[in-house]
């Protein structure tokens, strides 16, 4: 029966379900609707009910999309022949079982093949960058973006040839891929810690689901210098899973721990700041104002003034971006 004009409010509630349920395609969620004649307590809840299925709908098919970009993005890396490792939130899931909805893909590329890869995005229609040239590149497709990382954001961690030979073979997508070894993940995430973004969740994560495969040997020798992160993300760890603190071995903790006993303080009048290696921002006024020396403009740290100076520039223009509605 159409009951479109009868004048019934909840009649007209009923039509208008019914016509938007059947543009979802859920025909009999509109006829039940239609035969209740739904009071307003039942026609509150049948709402809220739709609004969670259509939002689950909506999400559903913004995945399916994302999925497809992704993949169509390393499939055109593998026409092209460059090789890539799988990063992110996709390597966080293989490793945790944990996952995360994320706008962007993650792909590693050794530093000599960016140009490459985006001169084959820029062949098959993508907007390409290299938005930070120091660390990152993007290709862009509509709405879709993929991150083209060769380093870490301070310069240190860049992808070599080891990376590859590390990773672990896997399908994704349909397609077999190479997924980002947990240990250079955990080097990567140890030295985020932006007042915005502290990677340490991450990094408990990996070492509660990898700990007994990691190879620590490496791991050690991936932080080198820097041995005082890897160690306060271990304490972190012992902090966050009490019980889980005997999976790193006693070996690795009695190693760090010595190194930090005998650690001897610098003498001279050099003044450096490693801070800026673990936050572009929030030691600025150490480098700009207090004279400390910045660890960046160190050999090791693949970044000169200039790529300082942009890399700190972007701060307001991303925190801006941030606060800005979807």
């Amino acid at each position: 029966m159409d009951i479109s004009g009868c004048g019934n409010p909840e009649c007209a509630l009923s039509h208008r379900l019914k016509k938007r349920n059947r543009e979802l395609g859920w025909t009999f969620f509109a006829e039940l609707a239609s035969f209740l004649r739904l009071g307003n307590a039942r026609a509150a809840v049948f709402d809220c009910v739709m609004m969670v299925m259509t939002a689950k709908a909506a999400a559903r098919k913004a995945k399916g999309k994302r999925d497809e970009f992704y993949r169509r993005s390393m499939e055109v890396l593998h026409h092209a022949n460059i090789p890539f490792l799988v990063a992110g939130a996709s390597a966080f899931r293989f490793y945790t079982g944990i996952s995360r909805h994320t706008k962007d893909a993650d792909l590693y590329l050794r530093p000599h093949n960016v140009d490459a890869a985006l001169n084959a995005f820029a062949r098959v229609g993508y907007t390409t960058e290299k938005t930070f040239p120091h660390w990152l590149a993007k290709a862009t497709s509509g709405r879709n973006c993929v991150d083209l990382v060769f380093r870490a954001g301070n310069g240190l961690c860049e992808v070599d040839d080891s990376w590859f030979e590390r990773a672990h073979n896997q399908e994704l997508l349909g397609l077999r891929v190479k997924i980002c070894a947990p240990e250079e993940m955990l080097w990567m995430k140890a030295y985020i810690m932006e007042r915005e973004r502290f990677d340490g969740a991450d990094i408990a994560h990996i070492l509660e689901s990898c700990a007994d495969k990691l190879d620590w040997a490496h791991l050690l020798r991936r932080f080198g210098p820097d041995w005082r992160v890897l160690l306060s993300h271990l304490v972190l760890f012992g902090y966050i899973y009490p019980s889980e603190i005997g999976r790193v071995p006693a070996a690795v903790m009695n190693d760090l721990t010595s190194r930090l006993k005998d650690d001897m303080p610098a003498i001279g009048p050099d003044r450096l700041c490693r801070g800026t290696l673990l936050s572009r921002q929030q030691y600025l006024a150490d480098v700009q104002e207090r004279r400390f020396r910045d660890a960046r403009l160190e050999q090791r740290a693949h970044m000169d003034a200039s790529d300082i100076a942009h890399w700190t520039k972007a701060i307001a223009k991303e925190n801006k971006a941030e606060e800005a509605p979807e």
